[in-house]
Parts: C-alpha cells; sequence; structure tokens
C-alpha cells in the first residue's frame, strides 16, 4: 500500500515539471513528391529556445516561407510561435507531450489551429489542422541528404 501511495505521489509530482524542448525534431528536413518540395530546418535546444526555418516551392520556385520557433515562456511551458513570410507572430501553446510527440494548440486561430509533431523510425512527421483534426495536412520529412 505504502510503495502505491508513492508511485502516485510521484506521477503526480511529475507532471508539474516542465516539459524538455523537443530535441529530437534537430536537423534538416524534407518532403519531396515530384518535384514539389516542403522542407523544415530545427536548431537543437539552447537556452530555452529552438530556432525553425521552413519553405515550400516546385521545382526551383520558392511557393512560401516561414520563421518558426520553440521557446519556453515565463510561466515555464513551451509554446511554437510562427511567423509565416516573417509576417505577425502567431502563438501556440503547448497542448500535450510525450517521448517523441508534442502537440500545439491555438483554438482562436483561423488555420491551423492545431501542430503535431513526431519522430518514427522513418523520419520527422508533422499534422496541421483544425482543433477537432479537420483540414488535416500531414508531412512525413525524411533527413535532407538521406
Amino acid at each position: 500500500m505504502k510503495t502505491a501511495i508513492v508511485a502516485l505521489l510521484m506521477l503526480l509530482g511529475a507532471q508539474d515539471a516542465p516539459v524538455a524542448e523537443p530535441g529530437w525534431m534537430a536537423g534538416a528536413w524534407v518532403e519531396a513528391k515530384g518535384d514539389a518540395w516542403v522542407e523544415e530546418f530545427w536548431t537543437p535546444p539552447r537556452g530555452g529556445i529552438m530556432i525553425g526555418a521552413g519553405r515550400t516551392g516546385k521545382g526551383g520556385k520558392l511557393a512560401s516561407w516561414e520563421a518558426m520557433r520553440i521557446v519556453r515562456g515565463e510561466d515555464g511551458k513551451l509554446a511554437f510561435i510562427a511567423q509565416p513570410g516573417g509576417g505577425a507572430a502567431v502563438t501556440f501553446p503547448m497542448m500535450s507531450s510525450r517521448a517523441r510527440e508534442i502537440v500545439f494548440a491555438n483554438p482562436a486561430h483561423d488555420y491551423p489551429q492545431k501542430i503535431r509533431y513526431w519522430r518514427d523510425d522513418s523520419g520527422l512527421n508533422a499534422e496541421i489542422s483544425l482543433m477537432d483534426g479537420g483540414k488535416a495536412a500531414r508531412f512525413a520529412f525524411k533527413p535532407m541528404g538521406g
């Protein structure tokens, strides 16, 4: 009985512990379908921030680009901040996190409202969607040059 109580207290305490930055996202990533491509670049975490950049295009022509970062706020929680085309920053607070998955959400944003990243043996995956999962777009990134 005593062991079960200690385990429960440890579990409850662990929920309050700060979540580490998702260093497993670091690297240069690409998804290519024919001559269309999507790329993301993420620095390893340092100083409470990961800096990211993304670009999409077809052939040699750029369609869009985005500055991104994952930061630890003053409250100690992580947030994803996106600046499509270098424009106004949009913040997506972290919604959930597991060993190799992190989800950010901002229900007040038009689209996307939810951003999910996860790693598997093939590479880095991402999904953007509405809060209910509607209008989902998935990306299966492979290491660049690999």
